[in-house]
């Protein structure tokens, strides 16, 4: 390097030297730079390796080292070596029999059900940075439209109740619900225990801060039952039940029903 005049642990320098090594035809894969292995050890560690941990151990690197693995598999990548053989460590991954919707997550699934919802419809769907009354903005062929999401898991003697008042947090959530401004939102998208889904305009139910839903079928526009499994009339059934069962264990606790979530800017869904 010296003789070149080159400084011998520049990266520029040692690129240089390669690309001539290569012009003349010269074996320049023992050349490392910088690293520990070079390009001869790779070559040699990939095709008797089954797995990158293999290929790491091989090469004297440390197998848990995310940044090595990705600088090993790039390398390789460029000198064009198969890979087909090759695979990551695979953990052991359990069924997920664990796992199973309950009517207690509902409020917190709310906002995403309703994103979810409107997106299948084809519009374009933002969340508004707090202190927002509204808890999603819709593109709606009409144009943009505040809408305000509502769930609930309360089922009375006369169906499902929901509250749709508001606790602005400037004053507190011991204090009565208000209702919401109509100009202030365009719609109420409302989840109810048998996840059927309302989408009432705000001017339907202005100035109310409890509906009892039986009253506003007409506003149903869906129903997401089947993410609770079984057919319709067993989800019914379980979902009734189960909205029974949350109920009295928050009376329980001394705590109100679950009724409408808690939503950016307000009190209660």
């Amino acid at each position: 390097m010296r003789e070149l005049g080159l400084n011998a642990t520049s990266a520029g320098a040692i690129r240089i030297v390669r690309r001539n090594a290569v012009r003349l035809g010269l074996d320049a894969s023992h050349f490392r730079g910088k690293r520990g292995w070079s390009d001869a050890q790779l070559r040699h560690a990939v095709p008797e390796s089954r797995s990158w941990d293999e290929v790491l151990v091989a090469l004297g690197l440390l197998s848990n080292s995310g940044n090595v693995r990705t600088q090993v598999k790039g390398h390789a990548v460029r000198l064009g070596l198969d890979l087909s053989h090759l695979r990551g460590k695979v953990p052991t991954v359990s069924e997920p029999r664990g796992l199973k919707p309950d009517l207690k997550q509902l409020r917190e699934a709310g906002a995403s059900l309703a994103a979810a919802w409107f997106t299948l419809c084809g519009c374009n769907v933002l969340f508004p940075i707090e202190p927002a009354v509204y808890d999603l903005v819709v593109a709606m062929p009409e144009g943009l439209s505040r809408v305000q999401v509502k769930t609930t898991t309360h089922y009375s003697k006369d169906g499902w109740m929901i509250s749709i008042g508001r606790r602005p947090y400037s004053i507190g959530n011991n204090m009565p619900l208000v209702p919401y401004d109509p100009d202030a939102i365009e719609y109420f998208f409302i989840i109810d225990g048998d996840l059927s889904i309302y989408l009432i305009p705000s001017r339907v139910i202005a100035g109310r801060v409890c509906l009892l839903l039986r009253a506003h079928t007409d506003y149903i526009v869906g129903n997401a039952c089947g993410l609770l499994g079984g057919d319709a009339g067993t989800v019914e059934v379980a979902a009734r039940s189960s909205a029974l069962t949350v109920e009295g264990d928050l009376r329980g606790s001394r705590m109100a029903p679950i009724g409408p979530r808690k939503g950016r800017g307000d009190g209660e869904h």
